[in-house]
């Protein structure tokens, strides 16, 4: 193929061939064909002497994987395989996500056997897997008049396979010093008049006024002939299983503002981040705190079919549930309650603390947790955590215009139906967290330290 250079090379010599032509006085028709077949001929011979584009070796280094937000860097190392000079430009395309930097292309000159290294940074902009999408190689010509590309079969059989994982950016992880202190105060790490009782057996000790009676080993007193009271902690090795509905409810997104009297517009909640985002950072900000407990995390991600279900026994576990979770999309179907629960009933023998991430819609929730409640809160401690919207408050809000007046009843509607769902899972004796998106994370995980700090774990 030839390039532009063609182009101007002919238009040029043309010009310089009618112009002597008329001095001359040769035909105009004759000038430019000659200035044709001169063109064509030093271009045949600049694509005959371009090294072939497919006789290239690639190959790639870098991290596969990297927290949303954060930036990497992936090389491409470029080695010429064949016998001539390669001058050529090198495009290494990503898929739109990956966040490529510019320059997409990489003009080089290499000799034969000689190999170099394109950097490409990556800033990627959704959670998932990044992939590479295609290396296409331009192979010019020393007048650059033609070149040589490779076609797009043979593109996707030189481009090295890298898949870039883009982990949740867990933005709550700035509260864990929080949380773990409290935790450490509550485990009785720490000595303060906040530190919960429990209910777990620790270790004995001699009574002292002011223990409580009920808390005397009286065995243990009469071996010794001494009152012996018993030491207690909170309990550990308990389970927690965080269930994540991932249907057409978790593709919402909701607004979040620093501020928190900023109003909420449409580009707001256009530019908000999705329920199941959220959802995920509180998951992964409760897993991090029970695990740091000794207690088990299960991780369950579910619609009408079960897409996550992973656990981590230990600290050094919690990277398995943030790869796995980094995967997890919204799908556009209504959540199957029935599965979801015989999923935790039939993970967990155990009683556990069931967190269960979702929305309080009353027609999924009505038609389809209401209904098999009973058998999950029979035999577990059931926590629904829903992210409150912030634009049904605001819209609530309006009184400014008659419109506004209707659609503020309507809005009023929405809340009112989702203090009906509250009250009627709380009758069930399901506990109900509705808190927006700032305080979501943190309010969850309280939940459970509270839970921890009174032994009803």
């Amino acid at each position: 193929m030839i390039t532009w250079r063609a182009a101007a090379l002919f238009a040029v010599l043309g010009g310089v061939g009618i112009a002597l032509g008329s001095v001359l006085g040769l035909g105009a028709w004759a000038a430019v064909g000659v200035a044709l077949g001169v063109v064509a001929l030093l271009a045949v011979a600049d694509w005959v002497v371009a090294a072939p584009a497919a006789e290239v070796r690639l190959r790639r280094e870098g991290p596969t994987q990297v927290r949303l937000g954060d930036t990497v860097t992936v090389n491409l190392h470029v080695t010429n395989a064949s016998v001539r000079t390669l001058r050529a430009v090198v495009r290494d395309a990503w898929v739109p996500s990956a966040g490529a930097a510019e320059p997409y292309a990489h003009a080089l000159s290499l000799d034969p056997d000689e190999t170099v290294a394109l950097e490409t940074v990556l800033t990627p902009t959704r959670r998932g897997d990044r992939p590479a999408a295609r290396v296409t190689v331009r192979s010019y010509g020393p007048l650059r008049l033609a070149f040589r590309q490779t076609t797009r079969r043979r593109s996707a059989q030189i481009t090295p396979p890298w898949t870039l994982r883009t982990l949740p950016s867990f933005p709550s992880r700035r509260l864990l010093p929080e949380k773990l202190s409290r935790l450490r105060v509550i485990e009785g790490q720490v000595v303060t008049r906040g530190r919960g009782q429990g209910s777990e057996f620790d270790s004995l000790r001699e009574y002292v006024v002011g223990d409580d009676p009920r808390g005397i080993d009286w065995r243990a007193s009469a071996r010794r002939q001494h009152l012996v009271s018993k030491q207690w902690r909170p309990e550990r090795d308990r389970r927690v299983l965080c269930v994540l509905d991932t249907g057409r409810t978790s593709a919402g997104r909701i607004a979040t503002s620093a501020a928190g009297d900023a109003p909420v517009t449409a580009e707001s909640e256009a530019r908000g981040e999705p329920r199941l985002d959220l959802a995920i950072d509180a998951a992964l900000l409760l897993a991090t705190v029970a695990a740091h407990a000794g207690d088990r995390v299960d991780v369950l991600a579910i619609d009408t079919s079960t897409h996550v279900n992973i656990s981590a026994n230990a600290k050094q576990h919690l990277h398995r549930v943030l790869g796995a979770l980094a995967t997890v999309e919204p799908a556009l179907v209504e959540t199957d309650f029935g599965r979801v629960v015989s999923e935790v009933i039939g993970n967990e023998r155990k009683r556990a603390l069931v967190v269960l991430f979702t929305t309080l819609d009353p027609g999924a929730l009505g038609d389809g947790l209401v209904p098999v409640l009973p058998n999950l809160v029979a035999r577990h401690k059931v926590l629904v955590a829903a992210v409150h919207d912030p634009a049904l408050d605001a819209l609530a809000a309006a009184r400014s215009s008659a419109d506004d007046i209707y659609t503020a009843a309507a809005a009023e509607r929405g809340l009112a139906e989702l203090r009906r769902v509250t009250a009627a899972l709380q009758r069930h004796g399901v506990s109900v967290v509705d808190e927006p998106a700032e305080r979501f994370a943190s309010t969850v995980t309280d939940h459970y330290l509270a839970l921890k700090a009174s032994g009803r774990l």
